[in-house]
């Protein structure tokens, strides 16, 4: 009796596999173009297969991104991608599920349904475009956009204080909360990385560029010639360094931040700040007051049950007590029901 041959291993997927025939449409110079480069390069890695793995989107220039992605996706409604992405996962918790939204979808008209996702900590990996402007309905002030910012909805200047996304994260009860930018792609794929094997929700906050309605956006802080002085790069287990010559530093002052600066080449105080990606959420929400110069990086990573995992633990708990049960079942009881029949000549119906 022979024995049956050994399964040939499959192939292994390149950034290619990823990629569908899909023209892609975005603007001459738009962010989406690096950040979807980024993700494409970053699946093969994760050993993943394309039929395990959904992306799900809502409304927006960011929300092309299923189309161009050559996996499962869907293209869903206004702000309401969390919450469809949340069926799924809860449907088939064997998927990977990966939700790309922007900051008027996800924190205008979707902002309810994204908390929800957050704090539920439903096993999902939430990418969220920020370029502090509505792109694809043409240049209108976003949730995110500075105050006094003048655009074609705010012709006098906004008189609205902008959201910051990851304080929204944060105070949701994020497990994993992390801040990159479109125009570094080590960075970005590193913490995308990072994003994909949390086991939980993942909330990634992408600062990216719109050339046409808000072009420079972030050039304070991400252009190459200020992003050494202008970027704090979050490390776990490293102290808050930065600057080109790496002397300056963050540390605590009494239930704030400050800054401190040495000599270059000298060596840095011994009380920085030792970045943590494992401390309480007030650490981390204090971390995102640094905006000049900026935190990027990974903020939190900690470990929580997910929703998803819980329901489907529930409802097997559920069977095991009562059996798998039927429809009708649970239609009728304990239910008042009536019956509709025709009324004896006149062929009305009535009620019983």
């Amino acid at each position: 009796m022979s024995s049956a041959s050994p399964a040939k291993p499959l192939p292994k997927l390149t950034r290619k596999d990823f990629t569908s025939d899909q023209e892609v449409r975005w603007c001459p110079g738009c962010g989406d173009y690096a950040i979807l480069a980024a993700v494409q390069k970053l699946m093969p890695e994760l050993g993943i297969p394309r039929e395990k793995t959904v992306f799900v989107s809502g409304i927006g220039c960011s929300s092309r991104f299923p189309y161009y992605m050559n996996t499962y996706g869907f293209h869903t409604i206004h702000g309401r991608a969390p919450s469809i992405a949340t069926g799924l996962k809860c449907a088939n918790p064997d998927l990977t599920v990966w939700v790309v939204t922007g900051d008027g979808d996800g924190l205008s008209i979707g902002g309810n349904h994204l908390l929800h996702a957050i704090r539920r900590n439903v096993d999902l990996k939430m990418l969220l475009f920020n370029n502090r402007i509505y792109g694809l309905t043409k240049g209108q002030y976003s949730p995110t956009s500075e105050q006094g910012k003048t655009t074609k909805s705010t012709p006098m200047g906004s008189l609205e204080r902008p959201i910051n996304p990851l304080r929204f994260a944060i105070a949701s009860e994020a497990t994993f909360v992390a801040r990159t930018y479109d125009t570094d792609l080590k960075h970005m794929g590193a913490v995308l990385e990072a994003a994909a094997r949390h086991k939980g929700m993942a909330f990634v906050e992408i600062l990216q560029n719109c050339v046409i309605f808000n072009d420079g956006a972030f050039d304070a802080h991400v252009d190459k010639k200020v992003r050494d002085d202008q970027l704090v790069y979050l490390e776990h287990g490293k102290p808050l360094i930065y600057g080109a010559q790496k002397n300056h530093g963050v540390r605590m002052k009494g239930f704030g931040l400050e800054f401190v600066s040495w000599a270059p080449g000298a060596t840095p105080p011994d009380d920085l700040l030792v970045h943590d990606v494992h401390a309480a959420a007030s650490y981390s929400y204090l971390l995102t007051e640094l905006e000049s110069p900026l935190a990027v990086g990974v903020f939190r990573a900690v470990q929580a049950p997910t929703y998803d995992a819980l329901m489907n633990q529930q409802m097997a708990a559920a069977r095991q007590k009562k059996g798998e049960g039927r429809l009708e079942d649970l239609y009728r009881e304990g239910a008042s029901l009536w019956t509709v029949g025709a009324q004896a000549g006149n062929g009305s119906g009535n009620g019983h």
